[in-house]
């Protein structure tokens, strides 16, 4: 049993890859696989380089901001983005990410009901916002069987331009929680770690640090009142 993200990481860095099948309704080829490493087998999500769409406004390489969101929240750390790696598999280079054991009936318009979790879905907003995320649809938002919220498909972030498109918009004109806040601060004041930066080009990197920046100082989570910034579908 993986117990642990470093644990997670090495799991997923050395552990042979077995696929299983393809994910359904995945708009890029997305992969159930089976990893297996000394004698512990588990469950992960693979993204191959070679299955993604083009994109008129992405640069291809999807998976690499896909690992990108994972290093960002654990720079941030906010442990939203399961434990993500580069991986060389079976169908060449692309993410592998630690498959959630979640509740998939639960999405963010679920979980919005219950207001003890709304500052987990207050910090996924936040993530979003620092990342630029153009697709975080309702069903994006996954309430795992520990009882954590986690933030997965977070492909289309780290445009230079805004980008912005989300479910999450309950919260437009309500402060950002000081510790959020405090988070990102630290954030800028240590720099974007390397293996980040490195994921980006220099432009992008520019606009994180720019957007995070924004976001410490406004302090609020932004409105939305003409309904373009919603992606879809919804869930």
């Amino acid at each position: 049993m993986v117990t642990s993200s470093a644990e997670a990481l090495e799991f997923l860095t050395r552990g042979a890859i077995t696929v299983k099948g393809r994910m359904p309704w995945s708009t890029n080829v997305t992969l159930l696989v089976q990893v297996a490493l000394d004698g512990v087998t588990a469950p992960a999500v693979y993204k191959p380089a070679r299955g993604e769409r083009p994109l008129w406004d992405f640069a291809p390489g999807l998976w690499k901001r896909e690992l990108a969101a994972y290093l960002l929240s654990e720079a941030l750390g906010w442990g939203l983005v399961p434990p993500t790696v580069a991986r060389d598999g079976p169908h060449g280079e692309g993410a592998l990410q630690l498959f959630v054991d979640a509740d998939f009936e639960q999405h963010y318009f679920t979980l919005l009901e219950d207001r003890a979790r709304h500052a987990s879905l207050q910090r996924i907003c936040a993530f979003d916002l620092v990342a630029n995320n153009a697709d975080r649809k309702s069903g994006h938002c996954l309430l795992g069987r520990d009882g954590r919220i986690w933030a997965i498909d977070n492909g289309l972030c780290f445009h230079v331009e805004p980008k912005l498109r989300t479910v999450i918009w309950e919260f437009g004109g309500a402060p950002i929680p000081a510790p959020l806040l405090d988070d990102v601060r630290r954030l800028l004041a240590r720099g974007l770690p390397p293996p980040l930066a490195a994921l980006l080009a220099p432009p992008e990197r520019a606009a994180l640090r720019a957007r995070a920046r924004a976001v410490v100082d406004d302090g609020e989570f932004p409105e939305e009142s003409e309904g373009h910034r919603y992606p879809w579908p919804l869930v």
